[in-house]
């Protein structure tokens, strides 16, 4: 498999925070110069291997995340999974992006298990991905109220989804459709 390249960011929209904060004209020359290099860098990649994975860390009770960024071009929603690290995210990115690039297509509903020892994999309605797949609207030049759509991945353990009795992880580490903040 061809790990596609990624790119982890501290915060989900680093510019638009900055932007926000108040720039003078330097920082903004900036800004703009690394929104370019980053615009480039997302093209190439998805250029050369069909997908950009954005991972973004979490803090303190804000799961880390990570998106596709190329499937909406194939005519599919994106993809966005919670509460995974960045390699295990990456992995499993890369893995539905295979089976999408080769005519899989996901529904809402469907439970994915991809092998013998890993999760299983709930696909779900993204209903915020406005707030949260900056890089894939940037690419491709979306405005907020007409975000790209995105499958949110939820995994379980031991056959134990989030919301399940005996499932092992805070609830915040998973937020369910909808109630992940931004």
């Amino acid at each position: 498999m061809t790990l596609r390249l990624t790119r982890v960011s501290a915060a989900s929209d680093v510019g638009a925070a900055i932007y926000r904060s108040g720039m003078n004209n330097a920082e903004m020359a900036q800004l703009t110069a690394w929104h370019d290099q980053e615009d480039r860098h997302v093209s190439l990649t998805i250029r050369k291997h069909g997908c950009f994975v954005q991972s973004v860390l979490g803090e303190a009770t804000r799961p880390p995340f990570a998106y596709t960024v190329g499937l909406f071009g194939m005519g599919h929603p994106e993809l966005i999974i919670f509460g995974l690290d960045h390699e295990s995210a990456c992995h499993t990115l890369n893995w539905f992006f295979e089976r999408i690039r080769g005519g899989t297509n996901l529904s809402p509903g469907e439970i994915v298990k991809p092998a013998d020892e890993a999760p299983r994999f709930l696909v779900e309605t993204f209903p915020d991905p406005a707030d949260f797949l900056f890089a894939a609207n940037r690419h491709y030049r979306r405005s907020d109220d007409a975000s790209v759509p995105a499958y949110q991945l939820t995994w379980d353990v031991d056959g134990k989804f989030s919301w399940d009795p005996g499932y092992p992880y805070p609830d915040w580490l998973q937020p369910r459709p909808g109630e992940a903040q931004a």
